[in-house]
């Protein structure tokens, strides 16, 4: 969360932050914390859940065998594509919340923060812009997460067949463990570019004047202003959170998927190291 939060300060919401440091409160790494953590677990069923059931439904359509990788990143894309519906309501709040930088205790002469909480921004959007406002930058998250789920899951795929040997036997836990921290910074790279459109697009109008007209503009705009490298300016701190963060998802889905599976009393759970 640290690390979210600091992403959105160097530059994603295309506000000017620059207060001093002794303003900022620890608890203040933690804003926007609540409504991620309510809806998390819905993503990411979503996502999971999609991919497995899109790689069985392809697998049964040509008669049955291993997954192909066009398979795979079909599958991954549909999956990103699913979670949009489910993840971007949460997200919008989480994003104005982050970007939201008045104190709550700030003296009289200071600035009140718009939103009081989670609950009080997620009311106040619908308010204002009825439900559709849970869905602004939508676009953006969709165009962000098709090719960054797709290439996701293709990399850790393959990454687990290169290390594993080609051997059918489950990936060992260093493998598992290397693909995913490998696969959650790709899948940022690709994602990283679109996440700034897609945060500024839903902030824009809530502390100021609206600056774009849409989508389009939004880029647009965005380029002629700060050039193209605004795009890559949150990369390094994306990649330092994905790596641990897809460490231990992808541990997580190798455990549960092995126990969901048929006959889950003798499925092979991956091994220690790296062989």
């Amino acid at each position: 969360m640290l690390l979210s939060f600091l992403w959105k300060h160097t530059g994603a919401c295309g506000v000017a932050v620059g207060y001093p440091l002794d303003t900022v409160k620890v608890h203040g790494f933690f804003k926007g914390l609540s409504l991620p953590i309510t809806t998390i677990s819905m993503t990411s069923s979503v996502v999971f859940g999609t991919y497995r059931n899109c790689l069985q439904c392809l697998s049964q359509a040509r008669g049955g065998g291993p997954n192909t990788k066009p398979e795979v990143f079909l599958s991954g894309m549909l999956a990103g594509i699913a979670q949009t519906s489910v993840m971007s309501p949460g997200d919008i709040v989480k994003v104005r919340l982050q970007c939201q930088t008045e104190s709550k205790r700030g003296g009289t002469n200071m600035p009140k923060p718009r939103y009081r909480g989670p609950v009080h921004c997620l009311l106040s959007i619908v308010k204002e812009d009825g439900f559709k406002g849970l869905y602004k930058g939508a676009p953006a998250l969709v165009l962000r997460d098709a090719p960054s789920f797709a290439t996701y899951f293709l990399t850790y795929t393959t990454i687990c067949e290169k290390l594993s040997d080609g051997s059918k036997k489950r990936p060992a836990w260093g493998v598992v463990m290397l693909a995913g921290g490998i696969s959650g910074m790709v899948g940022w790279t690709l994602g990283t570019p679109m996440d700034v459109i897609k945060a500024r697009l839903q902030v824009d109008g809530a502390r100021e004047t609206k600056r774009y007209r849409g989508f389009i503009h939004c880029i647009t705009e965005t380029v002629r202003v700060e050039g193209a490298g605004v795009f890559f300016k949150s990369l390094g701190i994306n990649c330092l959170r994905a790596f641990p963060v897809n460490m231990v998802v992808f541990v997580t889905y190798e455990v549960l998927n092995g126990f969901l599976q048929t006959g889950h009393d003798s499925v092979e759970q991956p091994r220690f190291g790296f062989e």
